[in-house]
């Protein structure tokens, strides 16, 4: 039997509350955890992955200068960043999206600072606004989609511009490239917005650019 409207609308009622209750809890709690980097990375990437490792190291040299890390909570490169957050005492903060087959919070995430996510745009909110600086590893679709939903709340202006860094250039190179070689080339973005992304292969390299970039600047949600 097909829903009749008043149904349809009194079950949208609900969904706002059920979208109002996710913002309200990620605008509590995560001004409380202090300024954050953002890794992004593929759920895939196997602890015996090079980037597993680098992920780990990445992110306990980020908070050993006082950050905390911001994943999405789940395997793979999100493990690596929450654990190696965990392993020096750093803030280790996890922001999980509920699916029906597969993704449940990685153990490295601080009791205190885990979230479960229903709705993917809440959840890229809360990557957004808390996150100082973006580290993207190697990874997929779901990479992707963040990292292209930063670029363009730069790009736009809708967030302040913070550094965004691919680590890997053997991974990111190609992209790049496509950006500067025919976005670029055939206006469809405009002059120096393919020089929004840094890349590089140094652990150390994304700890200068951070730090570099706040010597200048103040450490303050993104909007």
């Amino acid at each position: 039997m097909e829903k009749n409207w008043s149904e349809i609308k009194a079950e949208s009622s609900w969904l706002i509350f059920k979208i109002m209750s996710e913002f309200v809890e990620g605008f509590d709690k995560l001004p409380t955890v202090g300024p954050c980097v953002s890794i992004f990375g593929s759920a895939r990437t196997k602890p015996d992955n090079q980037y597993y490792q680098q992920a780990m190291d990445c992110a306990a040299k980020l908070c050993n200068e006082g950050y905390g890390v911001i994943t999405g909570g789940g395997p793979g490169i999100m493990e690596a960043a929450n654990k190696g957050a965990q392993a020096v005492g750093g803030k280790s903060v996890g922001l999980n999206i509920v699916l029906p087959h597969e993704q449940k919070p990685n153990e490295f995430i601080d009791i205190d600072k885990s979230f479960n996510h229903n709705f993917f745009f809440v959840r890229k909110v809360m990557f957004v606004k808390y996150a100082q600086a973006f580290v993207i590893f190697p990874g997929g679709m779901g990479t992707l989609d963040e990292l292209f939903e930063v670029l363009t709340l730069v790009q736009t202006r809708k967030i302040d511009h913070v550094p965004i860094i691919l680590f890997g250039i053997d991974y990111w190179t190609g992209m790049k490239d496509w950006i500067k070689n025919r976005m670029l080339a055939e206006n469809y973005i405009t002059a120096g917005d393919d020089n929004l992304l840094q890349m590089t292969d140094s652990l150390d390299e994304v700890i200068e650019i951070v730090r570099r970039f706040y010597t200048k600047e103040l450490l303050r949600p993104n909007f």
